[in-house]
């Protein structure tokens, strides 16, 4: 009888429970008057009013780090494994490939951290740097990255912060419009430093994060002091200097978003608002502190990274550091045979962005498939079952079966990411269901998904954690109130049914200050009400659901009216799109002269490659691959049911496609360091096949 009450009964009980909490009368978002344009306004249930700060008596970044040394000396903050051996390899194609064999997590404690830190902010005012310069952070996430960052603080100096693969005319545009006087870089980042160093204005010191700095920097930029992260710290300590801290309305950073539409803008956070996002966050993630792990790896220059690691920090829980190209053992820089960052660190606590995410997925199913036979079959069986379950059926696996399929199928999948996460954040852009569902069953982890912008400091909206529907974003984070307002020309009114719809504006202690030099365009995105509240207009289309929640639907400068009238929203059809197995990534493109949009589709290429052996269809490369008529018609067959699974119109699923072979990477230009699309750059790049895909 005991094994039928806990195999049967008990998710009987837990399915009402979770239905009843996924009940739209549960309201998780409520109605809140506010001032300024009229439209339908709401908050987070739990707080009448926007949080500033969870922390007493803190008001800076400077302080919150100051306290969290303080709290927690002796416990490790910040890891880096140190690399054992480098070899390369060349591919089939003749190409070749940096692989590293990498060590163990080394750690700093918070102490010896703050030493560090200390240290830095003293030698940045014995090198010459004064509180009213500004300074730049231009190199790939690393823990010098987040030493330099407090240090800077410590000595109230605003950074300005920008991407490790900006191209130079943006980065050279940045450092010039900011008057950056010393710039806080890599070695590689360096050698892009020295190319421009003729076209910079006011740079006039460089601190570099590696030792070995390249022998002939010094004579090209000849005008520059070039000295080591490590030099600068020993002079600190050498010739301490007191710190200088922040007030809560002083500019902490300067960050440059990634430019997908033309020139990056310099947006002034505060120190309070990027703390009242933390302070919100930390209300939201369950039970974070210091028996959590945090895997860092997403770009530093990204709000959303830089707001997870300071809030790891306050909070005690350690930080290991990783990258993109070394994740997971299979990862294109790891050596065969070694470990990735994720099992070397084996994390409780990552962000992410949804691209990421989206190829831990196909990369499982892919492999899964490869397999074959029984192992196969036994995955699809148990993923079928939990996807029951996840979506609310009674009899799907619950119980006793979830625990059987969890230890003999699940726990190789949790092993990709060290077997021990427990919550993942996902920002930056829209998450498909299907890779949350993902996540859920495979990962056996909740995913938050969070709306917010670099104007907001990542700050908008935040999903509960027992909240298991897919689609949406959360109610308002508590630091946000949320407002929708009438579109008129787009036909989004908040007194739509059966759902009210508008343009989404955010309002809070998180509303940054603007951009840099552009007021123009400052005044035309920011109002600040007649009660005082700075509210920022998005451009992004939502709607609220019944229990408060937002869902994104739209973007108003990624909707096309086709020549016959029909309005068609490219991000909406693209996010629908790029669940295909064959797709890399996808770009929809619509002319308002023609009837039909097309679409840029990077291939997949090992499902393609498996899909052409299947078939028996030949090819000497991958790129022929790409071009057989074949191929073409699978392609745009898989983006036709996918289209129709997600309810697009006919006139929303591209009629032609173009199939590239070559990736879209943020070295390319094409994407951002997010991976967003670029996609005025692309329209540049593939203007030639865009205007072929019409008139064939």
């Amino acid at each position: 009888m005991t094994p039928y009450i806990f195999g049967v009964v008990v998710p009987l009980l837990v399915t009402l429970i979770i239905r009843n909490n996924s009940n739209p009368k549960r309201r998780r978002g409520v109605p809140v008057e506010v001032g300024g344009e009229p439209g339908l306004a709401i908050r987070n249930r739990r707080f009448e009013a926007p949080v500033q700060s969870a922390w007493e008596g803190v008001a800076t970044l400077a302080e919150l780090f100051e306290e969290a040394c303080k709290t927690h000396a002796e416990r490790l903050l910040l890891g880096t494994r140190g690399v054992l051996q480098r070899e390369v390899e060349t591919g089939q194609d003749g190409r070749s490939f940096e692989k590293l064999h990498l060590g163990d997590y080394d750690w700093l404690s918070y102490d010896r951290v703050f030493d560090v830190v200390s240290g830095f902010a003293s030698g940045l005012a014995c090198i010459g740097h004064v509180r009213e310069e500004r300074a730049a952070i231009f190199a790939d996430t690393r823990q010098e990255w987040f030493m330099a960052l407090q240090g800077c603080f410590r000595r109230n100096v605003t950074v300005v912060t920008m991407y490790a693969s900006l191209g130079e005319e943006a980065l050279c545009y940045s450092l010039n419009e900011t008057e950056v006087t010393t710039v806080i870089c890599g070695k590689k980042e360096l050698r892009t430093l020295v190319n421009i160093s003729g076209q910079l204005d006011s740079v006039k010191r460089v601190i570099c994060m590696d030792d070995d700095i390249p022998s002939d920097a010094s004579s090209i930029a000849y005008d520059w002091t070039i000295t080591s992260f490590a030099e600068v710290v020993k002079l600190g300590r050498e010739n301490p200097v007191d710190a200088d801290l922040p007030l809560s309305a002083d500019v902490a950073v300067i960050m440059y978003t990634s430019g997908s539409t033309g020139l990056p803008k310099g947006v002034m956070m505060t120190h309070g608002n990027v703390l009242a996002t933390l302070s919100a966050v930390m209300t939201i993630v369950p039970d974070i502190g210091t028996k959590d792990i945090y895997l860092a790896y997403l770009p530093m220059a990204h709000i959303l990274e830089l707001a997870a690691e300071n809030l790891m920090a306050a909070v005690g829980v350690p930080i290991g550091y990783g990258s993109p190209l070394t994740f997971t053992d299979t990862s294109n820089k790891i050596k065969k045979g070694t470990k990735g960052d994720a099992t070397a660190l084996r994390p409780t606590l990552m962000a992410a962005v949804p691209a990421i995410l989206d190829r831990v997925r196909d990369g499982v199913f892919k492999k899964v498939n490869a397999t074959g036979g029984l192992p196969k079959k036994l995955f699809h069986l148990a993923y079928a079952r939990r996807l029951q379950a996840v979506n609310g059926s009674w009899f799907g696996a619950w119980g006793l079966e979830k625990a059987l399929w969890d230890f003999l199928v699940f726990r190789k999948v949790r092993a990709i990411l060290g077997g021990r996460i427990r919550f993942i954040l996902s920002g930056g852009a829209p998450l498909s269901g299907d890779t949350q569902k993902f996540i859920n069953i495979c990962l056996g982890a909740p995913i938050g998904q969070g709306y917010g912008l670099t104007e907001t400091c990542a700050g908008g909206t935040f999903s509960d954690v027992d909240d298991t529907s897919v689609g949406r974003v959360g109610p308002p984070l508590p630091c946000s109130f949320i407002k929708l307002i009438d579109w008129p020309e787009g036909g989004y009114l908040i007194n739509d049914s059966p759902m009210a719809r508008g343009e989404i504006v955010i309002g809070g202690p998180n509303v940054t200050l603007g951009y840099f030099k552009n007021e123009e365009k400052t005044k035309e995105s920011y109002k600040v009400d007649e009660r005082g509240m700075r509210w920022f207009y998005t451009g992004d289309i939502g709607r609220v659901h019944p229990d408060g929640c937002l869902e994104i639907i739209d973007r108003k400068k990624d909707i096309v009216k086709l020549q016959h009238g029909e309005y068609v929203s490219l991000g909406k059809v693209e996010a629908a799109l790029i669940v295909s197995p064959f797709v890399d990534n996808i770009m929809v493109h619509a002319d308002p002269f023609h009837s039909y949009s097309v679409a840029l589709v990077v291939g997949s290429q090992s499902t393609l490659e498996e899909w052409a052996s299947e078939k028996g269809i030949s090819s000497s490369n991958f790129s022929e691959l790409c071009t057989k008529e074949e191929t073409l018609k699978e392609v745009h067959a898989s983006l036709v049911k996918e289209g129709q699974k997600a309810r697009l119109e006919k006139f929303e699923i591209p009629a032609k496609i173009k199939l590239l072979s070559d990736p879209w990477t943020p070295e390319s230009g094409l994407v951002t360091a997010a991976l967003k699309l670029k996609r005025e750059a692309i329209k540049k790049t593939f203007d030639e096949e865009l205007s072929e895909l019409y008139a064939s």
